[in-house]
């Protein structure tokens, strides 16, 4: 039942406490008539919105705040409030209260969600350099707003001080959105970058300076600057924080140190520290501020590991994917873009946002410019503090509700928010171009890294059951005093949360952190890395430097590739999509990891070794000097199998190693040109094959004279030829290879045409392995011989090209030597 008074803004609305649930359609309710159906089909509608949303935007690369903010504008009197009806049927005055309430709610475990990520401790470690970057990027958007409110001073409410106006209007001018940027980081790839780095650490301190003076601003809104009031209020709050981090953070410590090492936390803990985040927004609320600063600060004070993983993992999916919407559609639902019909507030306010933004730029720029940043780098590092979001929407809701922003200022305050996040993307894509990528290194095949220098490799683990076989080849890879081994260990996750996981790219660490199985993710990373670790402890010469990659399975491989590069590594190690059975059979795990493979093979910036796994992690871990293998070399010709010889090569000088190279050699009756579907001998095709061929078989018997001549007296080493005239001959000839070896080694074969593979290659079930690579990999061939398929790189510079790995300089005919000719329909890539 509504009373409207002589005004319409002053319309009461009333409840029965009887409208709560229908008694149902057959006794004529109406559902929609009661708070309970009604506020379900609301959060219906709202996160379907939101989703759809987010799959419109998707392929703009647009972070999900943007999708959510427009999804809230769409449901509100912008777009559908508009359809007669909807407004009134949908979203009534009388369900505002309860729908506002579950915002807020959503919106208090939010933020302390946001506290709970936040990890004070790189703040410390990013020193003066985030915090100058911080400080600059908010003075001149500041100073812009104080210029807003003497511009629009005239529109301040006389019951709101001057100061909670000045603060209000400069938070919401100055402000970094840290999630919202996190994100954007995130998707363009630069959250490992040293952009991307500095952007999060300066920030996360901007964040932390707007909620200082957001809650100087509230505490200020209902209060006289000269009362005493203000100032038990800021008392209180100084109080509060003060006894967060005194008293609070050493009990929740204690807690979680009451569990015993490897048991989950109680659930008794986990719903103390959720109603912790409840009473700490009330005790804000209750002394002047808002209830999502208590919650914030709260979650700040959470010690950092299991614990924090754990309550993300609780409450995060339920967090964001229902109430947050809420708050969205609420601002929405506020936001009416047909009341911005001044032109004059209009043009005030957008030129006045576009000075706070260039404000922004400017002063990121200028203290850039003292911190030695390229110009360039300054400027984008400006563009990506203009990150906005749900920070500064709390900020205009506040605002609004506190009569600083009329309907027109807001919805022109909204539509700022949103085309200055939306554009931050494109912007940065189109011009922040990598020092780094351009920055060239000599050693990215094994046959460049020499065997008196550090050799840098970088395995990929999908999963637990990779680790075993990698341990295993790489003790076999013979790390020596002249030559150690620095690997780098990335454990690749698939995206599917939010924020959270982005922060565990950002933060390379060892492992520390109690496993719990409550994180199946967090427990699988602490597991491998400590298996790394104890490989590394227990050999000699192996340095070993573990991180976590998340991303969606379709873009993992540029965080690879990224990171292959920036350490320099000479060769990437990843598992192969399929894994041993119990009967000796090849099950596909997961169909994501075949394109990650073939994806990496395309763009890698160092050679790729793609590992098979059928029983080399079967065998017993022994210490590096007690390494008993059977390595056995297939070679064709050609780049990639130079670089298989390469690797066999080093893991023969291990004094535990038996090497067999087997060539295999054209017979007389070999011939290319029955490869092509021609009935002209003088077909260019042919020729040019021929041309490129014969180069290659140079080539190769150059290196293969250079492997046999040093290695003529070693008795652990075997090299034999095999003669054969067609792929039938070759496939028969793989076939009656016995299982004596523990490891076969052999080249991709990329782009090489050879009368000896062409047959397999018409017909491979798995085109990342290669012709050869393929039959090794079939369950029939054998089921104890693992396989290590190498694709060596190929730069697109002459100078890139490989040398024999035991001498410092290449040959002439080297230097000029390019792979001029892939066959058709080879690379299926």
């Amino acid at each position: 039942m509504a009373m409207a008074t002589t005004r319409a803004e002053d319309l009461i609305v009333c409840y029965s406490p009887k409208m709560v649930t229908a008694k149902g359609i057959w006794k004529g309710d109406n559902p929609l008539d009661y708070s309970i159906p009604l506020f379900i089909l609301q959060m219906t509608i709202v996160v379907a919105t939101t989703r759809i949303m987010v799959f419109v935007l998707k392929p703009l690369r647009q972070p999900r705040v943007v999708s959510e903010i427009l999804g809230g504008v769409i449901l509100g009197p912008s777009v559908l409030g508009r359809v007669q009806g909807f407004a009134s049927t949908i979203f009534p005055s009388r369900s505002v209260m309860v729908l506002e309430t579950m915002a807020n709610v959503g919106l208090v475990y939010f933020l302390f969600l946001v506290g709970v990520e936040m990890d004070l401790t790189v703040l410390r470690k990013t020193g003066k350099r985030a915090l100058a970057v911080a400080i600059g990027g908010m003075i001149l958007p500041f100073v812009v707003g104080i210029c807003f409110t003497i511009v629009l001073h005239d529109r301040k409410p006389k019951s709101l001080n001057t100061a909670t106006y000045i603060l209000l209007l400069g938070v919401t001018l100055s402000v970094t959105a840290f999630p919202v940027l996190a994100r954007i980081l995130f998707e363009l790839k630069l959250i490992n970058s040293e952009i991307g780095k500095l952007a999060m650490s300066s920030a996360l301190l901007n964040v932390m300076c707007a909620w200082i003076l957001l809650a100087f601003a509230i505490a200020t809104a209902d209060n006289d600057a000269k009362s005493f009031a203000l100032l038990w209020v800021l008392l209180a709050s100084v109080g509060f924080v003060v006894v967060c981090i005194v008293f609070v953070r050493p009990a929740i410590t204690w807690m979680v140190g009451t569990t015993s090492e490897g048991e989950l936390l109680s659930e008794f803990t986990i719903c103390v520290i959720l109603t912790g985040a409840m009473i700490s927004g009330f005790i804000t609320d209750a002394i002047g501020t808002h209830a999502v600063f208590g919650a914030f600060v709260f979650g700040l004070v959470i010690p950092n590991g299991a614990l924090g993983v754990v309550l993300l993992e609780k409450v995060e999916d339920f967090v964001y994917g229902l109430l947050l919407p809420l708050f969205f559609a609420i601002s929405g639902l506020k936001a009416n873009f047909a009341s911005i019909d001044s032109a004059r507030t209009l043009g005030v306010l957008a030129f006045i946002t576009f000075l706070s933004c260039a404000g922004k730029i400017a002063g990121t720029m200028l203290i850039t410019m003292f911190l030695r940043v390229p110009y360039n780098d300054g400027f984008i590092l400006g563009v990506l503090m203009n990150a906005k979001g749900l920070v500064e929407l709390i900020v205009l809701n506040i605002g609004k509700d506190r009569k600083v922003f009329d309907d027109e200022s807001f919805s022109v305050m909204v539509i700022v928010a949103v085309v200055m996040t939306a554009i931050i993307s494109p912007i940065v894509a189109t011009m922040y171009k990598p020092t780094r990528s351009s920055v060239s290194y000599e050693r990215r095949t094994l046959q460049r890294a020499l065997h008196d220098g550090e050799l840098r490799l970088l395995v990929c683990i999908h999963t637990h059951r990779n680790v075993p076989a990698i341990i295993n080849l790489l003790e076999a890879s013979n790390p020596t005093a002249k030559s150690p081994l620095c690997i780098y260990v990335l454990h690749l996750v698939e995206l599917t949360g939010h924020a959270s996981g982005m922060l565990i790219v950002h933060n390379a660490r060892k492992s520390k952190y109690v496993p719990t199985a409550k994180n199946r993710t967090q427990a699988q990373s602490d597991n491998i890395i400590n298996a790394f670790e104890s490989f590394e402890q227990h050999s000699s010469f192996v340095s070993i430097h573990p991180r976590t990659a998340i991303s969606p399975y379709n873009s993992i491989h540029e965080d690879i590739c990224s990171v292959a590069e920036d350490k320099r590594v000479a060769l990437v190690i990843i598992p192969f999509h399929k894994q041993q059975t119990v009967d000796g059979g090849m099950e596909g795990t997961n169909p994501a990891f075949g394109s990650v493979n073939q994806n990496l093979l395309a763009k890698a910036p160092c050679s790729v070794g793609i590992l098979v796994d059928r029983g080399l992690s079967g065998s017993a871990r022994v210490a590096a000097n007690e390494v008993s293998r059977q390595v056995c070399v297939l070679f064709f010709g050609g780049p990639d199998d130079r670089e298989a010889l390469a690797y066999g090569w080093r893991m023969c000088e291990n004094p535990g190693i038996s090497l067999t190279v087997l060539r295999f050699v054209p017979g007389a009756n070999a011939t290319l040109s029955t490869m092509l579907p021609t009935d002209d001998p003088d077909n260019p095709n042919v020729l040019t094959v021929e041309a490129t061929n014969s180069w290659e078989n140079g080539l190769d018997d150059e290196y293969i004279n250079d492997f046999r001549s040093k290695n003529d007296d070693d008795e652990s080493i075997v090299y034999t030829e095999n003669v054969v005239n067609s792929s039938e001959e070759t496939v028969a000839a793989i076939r009656k290879l016995d299982n004596y070896h523990d490891l076969l080694i052999v080249g991709r074969g990329h782009g090489v045409m050879s009368p000896l593979t062409t047959g397999p290659t018409d017909w491979s079930e798995c085109p990342e392995l290669g012709a050869i690579g393929d039959i090794l990999a079939e369950s029939d061939f054998s089921s104890t011989v693992s396989v290590l398929v190498i694709q060596q790189y190929i730069g697109s510079s002459q100078h890139e090209l490989t040398g024999s790995p035991h001498s410092t300089s290449q040959s002439d005919d080297e230097l000029i030597h390019r792979r001029t000719w892939s066959p058709k329909k080879t690379d299926y890539i």
